[in-house]
């Protein structure tokens, strides 16, 4: 992970001195059991003992890559963690939605794959994919978009609800002049199309293509000519059409010992080669997957959406997001908790704001982050949880054995930020709340946080 972070390092170096039947807290040893799994009998047992209770407070937003599997290959202590978290009869105790910055898939193929590495029923509505938040953005949804990925994007796209979208390959096979890097697939005979595509109104990036070098010219051929690719680029395209933009992971771990390339390295090479062209900034209209506000907006309502599903009455107050990426999951996490809690505050504001607007005092222009909110509200209703606890596990991305400077100054100059540029590095968005070995000894740690253990008996396998 590049360089250590000035507050990860005392993190770090506080957990290495800890007892492995520390309290619970902003602590925890990768090497060893997770601080809250084994308390000491000295402080008595009534100290420690688990409240018996049928309705839970809380959820759990697990990421897949790294936490559950490693490409293909299970985590071998995911099928344990989930044994936990199911009842006698196979159903979930506490609601529970996997959060994956992977988009080349329908979310009911997902659940599949995880019912089938993990061993127990997985929903569709349980799964959020990075994509999943674009069923809010209707006013994209009859336009003509273009579609960039792999896998079945005309079915996800339309799964989503757009109407018109068009793939990289339909615009090559129209196009066929755009491609030219690859000689060997150059055309033989210069051709006019047969048939004109409609202009383009808006470009969805989904994820990391196969054939970079074929979508990077043609996104670009798009942007330059404001959605009509098979004409020149005119003098002057600013501001662009809309892109939106899912999964901003630089890096993901697979079953190679090193991180992987993932669709943010996809889109740094596309913000700078747009930017060598024009001298301009690309813009994004929304970007979504982990760490994006939206994305963890959205994860509520999932989970809010199963409580009433099992009509239970206790609002779920605290999200527990699992995580092995510093730059995405934990940063998403603490970035949604700071929303949390700001967010009485900020409808205060927006009040007198909206007030003194009414008055004359201020613009009625609306910006982005305002419409999102705006927007998130609408579809989803308010937030309703208190906090969003984070917690890294050290199977994935996440190096627990990255050595630590002891100058926090020196730190904070050498780190490598992997995030997105458009979010602006914040060392106290990369400190967990938690670190622990593996998923595991995650779900081990919040049953004693939260004091919960049902009455009935977990499943066995």
């Amino acid at each position: 992970m590049g360089g250590p972070l000035p507050r990860l390092g005392r993190l770090l170096r506080r957990a290495a001195a800890a007892a492995a039947g520390a309290p619970p807290g902003r602590s925890g040893l990768c090497s060893a059991a997770p601080a809250a799994a084994d308390p000491p009998r000295s402080q008595g047992a009534a100290q420690f003992q688990l409240k018996r209770q049928q309705q839970p407070t809380f959820g759990f937003l697990f990421d897949i890559d790294g936490v559950l599997v490693r490409g293909k290959t299970p985590i071998p202590a995911a099928r344990k963690a989930f044994q936990k978290l199911l009842s006698s009869q196979g159903e979930f105790r506490v609601p529970v939605v996997f959060v994956t910055n992977a988009g080349n898939c329908l979310r009911q193929k997902k659940a599949d794959q995880l019912s089938h590495i993990l061993g127990v029923p997985i929903s569709q509505d349980q799964v959020m994919m990075s994509h999943s938040p674009l069923r809010m953005f209707k006013r994209f949804h009859d336009k003509c978009v273009l579609v960039s990925g792999q896998g079945p994007l005309l079915d996800i796209a339309k799964h989503l609800g757009f109407c018109q979208p068009i793939t990289i390959d339909k615009l090559r096979e129209t196009y066929p002049l755009l491609d030219v890097v690859d000689h060997d697939r150059r055309p033989k005979e210069l051709l006019r199309p047969p048939v004109e595509l409609p202009k383009i109104e808006a470009i969805i990036l989904f994820g990391e293509p196969v054939r970079w070098e074929t979508n990077l010219q043609l996104i670009i051929d798009v942007l330059l000519t404001s959605g009509y690719p098979g004409k020149p680029y005119p003098r002057e395209t600013y501001p662009h059409i809309p892109v939106l933009a899912c999964n901003m992971d630089l890096m993901w771990a697979s079953e190679a010992q090193s991180p992987r390339f993932g669709h943010g390295t996809f889109m740094v090479c596309l913000e700078n080669i747009y930017k060598k062209i024009t001298g301009k900034e690309l813009k994004y209209e929304a970007l979504m997957g982990k760490p994006s506000e939206l994305t963890y907006h959205y994860a509520e309502y999932l989970i809010r959406t199963q409580a009433a599903a099992k009509q239970w009455k206790n609002p779920i107050q605290t999200l527990y997001a699992i995580g092995d990426n510093l730059m995405t999951d934990i940063y998403g996490a603490n970035l949604y908790n700071r929303y949390l809690e700001e967010n009485r505050s900020r409808r205060g504001s927006k009040a007198r704001f909206q007030a003194k607007a009414a008055g004359g005092t201020r613009s009625t222009t609306v910006s982005q982050e305002e419409e999102l909110e705006n927007m998130w509200e609408n579809e989803l209703s308010s937030a309703v949880a208190t906090s969003c606890r984070s917690v890294l596990v050290c199977t994935g991305v996440y190096n627990p054995h990255t050595e630590v400077p002891f100058d926090a100054r020196e730190s904070i100059t050498e780190t490598a930020f992997h995030g997105h540029r458009d979010f602006r590095f914040d060392p106290a968005l990369v400190e967990p709340d938690h670190i622990v070995p593996d998923v595991d000894a995650a779900v081990d740690l919040i049953f004693q946080l939260e004091n919960f253990a049902p009455k009935e008996p977990c499943r066995t396998a």
